[in-house]
């Protein structure tokens, strides 16, 4: 680009390319209601930001899109209740939220979306795909989900609705002196709502907790730092790197209420962006043990720049690091202990646990929880 911002005279050839290619679709393409200006116009700027490699985080946002991140932020969310993104050229189940028609209908983070409604979305961008999930609330989609881990395929019809949003839930396991606190997001006052749990937790004595990052798809930067100091003493929550190779140090924030009680973090491949923030400053310190699955790995600050139709861009203009200097991006965090989950199980998560016996708990085959749980009760003040 030149000073300007305009285009520089070594890239006009390159924009001339893209000029031939859409008087040629322009002229000659048979389907010639598929020849729409602002869907050829979205699916390239869509294109151009993939081809970055920023898998998964860096993208291009239709208005709608806009609009439904501001809504994510304000914990207000309509649709199949799922955060998809892009993933060695497919879209994917980045994470189903909780209490989401996704969620209920046992779609898992890595599942990948090969058609919907019946129209195939292999080679279409993020935001193409996304326009054709989303509807209003009550209608219904089916998507055609193949699992990575067997190759097998089905199809799953799911009926859109307004899903509320709650960052932080929890309750005391059954017959135990743990607490399972669940955070689903980072989204607008997530470390309050924390703070809150938490001193519910200290005010019950409890002896641990199981601290669940499951299927959360991160948020906002200010809150994850916030949340994570509740359980440190001190040092960093992560390390920011910028474009010149600049690395800023953001520090945990004093005065956290639980520094010290014994805690495991549940991860999986759900766990992405923020929540790979907080896992990662909770494994560096060694504060808590991590169980499940290595993370998403998005590992980049993302800004986001309007363009003049209301849609926007969201460039990555910085990297994530552990405090120990660990790379995020593409690679994720590995958890202390390798657990998988069965994959016709659901997590269980606190809202899904009330009411249940301990035997309820260990029948419902979430191996990742139990085995969490096991080995919170098995150490010091852990069993009722």
């Amino acid at each position: 680009m030149s000073a300007g911002g305009g285009v520089s005279g070594a890239l006009k050839d390159e924009f001339s390319l893209m000029t031939e290619a859409w008087d040629i679709v322009e002229r000659h393409y048979v389907d010639r209601a598929a020849v729409e200006p602002k869907k050829m116009i979205y699916g390239a700027i869509g294109g151009m930001v993939d081809a970055l490699g920023d898998t998964g985080h860096s993208a291009f946002l239709t208005p709608k899109m806009v609009e439904e991140q501001r809504n994510f932020q304000k914990n207000k969310l309509q649709g199949i209740g799922a955060e998809v993104r892009m993933k060695s050229g497919h879209v994917v189940i980045a994470a189903p939220l909780d209490n989401s028609p996704a969620l209920r209908a046992g779609l898992r983070p890595g599942d990948i979306i090969l058609k919907v409604n019946g129209e195939n979305v292999s080679g279409s961008s993020l935001s193409q795909t996304v326009e054709r999930i989303r509807g209003a609330p009550g209608t219904q989609v089916t998507l055609t989900i193949m699992s990575p881990l067997t190759g097998n395929t089905k199809d799953v019809t799911l009926v859109r609705q307004a899903i509320k949003l709650n960052n932080v839930t929890w309750l005391r396991m059954p017959d135990t002196a743990i607490g399972h606190v669940r955070i689903s997001g980072f989204s607008q006052d997530a470390a309050e709502h924390l703070r809150k749990v938490l001193d519910a937790v200290k005010a019950e004595g409890l002896g641990g907790i199981i601290l669940d990052l499951r299927n959360n798809p991160g948020g906002i930067l200010d809150e994850v730092v916030r949340a994570s100091s509740q359980f440190l003493t001190g040092g960093n929550v992560l390390l920011e790197k910028n474009a010149q190779g600049r690395v800023i140090p953001i520090p945990a924030i004093k005065g956290g209420v639980l520094p010290n009680l014994p805690m495991v973090v549940l991860v999986n491949e759900g766990t992405a962006s923020a929540a790979e923030i907080m896992a990662g400053a909770l494994k560096d310190a060694h504060r808590a043990t991590l169980v499940g699955e290595t993370t998403f790995g998005t590992g980049t600050v993302l800004k986001q720049f309007s363009l003049s139709d209301g849609s926007a861009l969201l460039i990555a203009i910085e990297e994530w690091l552990t405090p120990d200097g660990q790379t995020i991006w593409h690679k994720g965090i590995t958890p202390d202990i390798l657990v998988s989950l069965p994959p016709d199980v659901i997590p269980a998560f606190p809202s899904s646990e009330r009411g249940m016996t301990l035997a309820d708990v260990r029948s419902s085959g979430d191996a990742q929880l139990l085995r969490a749980l096991e080995s919170l009760v098995s150490g010091p003040g852990g069993k009722k």
